[in-house]
C-alpha cells in the first residue's frame, strides 16, 4: 500500500469514526473517556495541529464532558494498581500501552465492552471488549 493510499485509508477510518461518535451522541449514549486518554489526545491534537485548532478540538470535547454527553472516569490509585497488575499480566505484550491498560481497567470495571479505536490491543487480551466500528 502507497503513502496516498495510507493516508486515504486513514482519513476514512478517521470520518467513519467521527459519525459513529456523531451518531452515539445524537441518540444521547453516554460515551466514557479517561484521564489518560485525553492526556493522549490532547498531546496529539497540538503536535498534529495548528494551535487554534487544536485549542477548539480539545475545548469541544471540555464542553462534551461539561455537557454531560462524554462521562470523564479519573484513573484513580486503586485503578492505577491494577493496571500495574495488568502490565505485569500482559507482559508478552509489550506494545500495548498504560494508557490501553488503564482503559481496559475502566473498561472491566464499568461493565463496558464496546470501544471505538482503532487499535486491535483491546482485541488481543481476550477479555471480551469489542472494537468499533467492525461490530457495527
Amino acid at each position: 500500500m502507497g503513502m496516498a493510499d495510507a493516508e486515504r485509508q486513514k482519513g476514512k477510518k478517521h470520518t467513519e469514526a467521527s459519525q459513529l461518535f456523531c451518531n452515539h451522541i445524537s441518540r444521547n449514549r453516554l460515551i466514557y473517556t479517561t484521564d489518560y486518554v485525553l492526556d493522549e489526545t490532547f498531546t496529539l491534537f497540538f503536535k498534529r495541529l495548528s494551535s487554534f485548532k487544536a485549542q477548539s478540538s480539545a475545548d469541544l470535547i471540555l464542553n462534551a464532558i461539561y455537557d454531560g454527553q462524554i462521562q470523564l472516569e479519573r484513573i484513580s490509585p486503586d485503578r492505577f494498581q491494577t493496571t500495574c497488575e495488568f502490565r505485569k499480566r500482559f507482559q508478552d505484550k509489550p506494545s500495548i500501552s498504560f494508557t490501553d491498560l488503564s482503559s481496559m481497567v475502566v473498561m472491566q470495571e464499568l461493565d463496558i465492552q464496546h470501544i471505538l479505536t482503532g487499535d486491535a490491543h483491546f482485541t488481543h487480551v481476550n477479555l471480551g471488549f469489542l472494537v468499533i466500528p467492525e461490530i457495527y
